[in-house]
């Protein structure tokens, strides 16, 4: 896969007879990851003192504990909408909704 091409996964076909448009969105695979690890990893980056640090972790785990548990998944994707002709589209295997499609983006010099 060439650097500049992105991997999008389609969410929605429309088709309306001589065209075929598809809604597409980055294909990015997302882990889990609580609140609390985020808390600690910017702890673990903003205290240097490792004194410090030792003393704060341990309480700062314990308060963090007995909070409910908050899974983030973010991730801003970029979202491209491709109108094309529906023989073009079958040329590319009519791919259906949940398939993914290798897009390739550069400017052209």
């Amino acid at each position: 896969m060439n650097e500049n091409s992105v991997r999008y996964r389609i969410n929605q076909i429309i088709d309306n007879g001589m065209n075929i448009s598809l809604a597409l969105s980055e294909d990015v695979e997302l882990e889990s990851v609580s609140q609390q690890q985020m808390m600690l990893e910017a702890i673990d980056r903003s205290v240097t003192d490792k004194e410090v640090k030792d003393q704060i972790k341990p309480i700062l785990e314990a308060i963090l504990r007995s909070q409910p548990q908050t899974m983030v998944r973010s991730y801003s994707q970029t979202v491209i909408q491709i109108t094309m002709p529906k023989r073009s589209y079958e040329k590319i295997g009519s791919p259906k909704v949940g398939e993914r499609l290798l897009v390739e983006i550069k400017r052209e010099s």
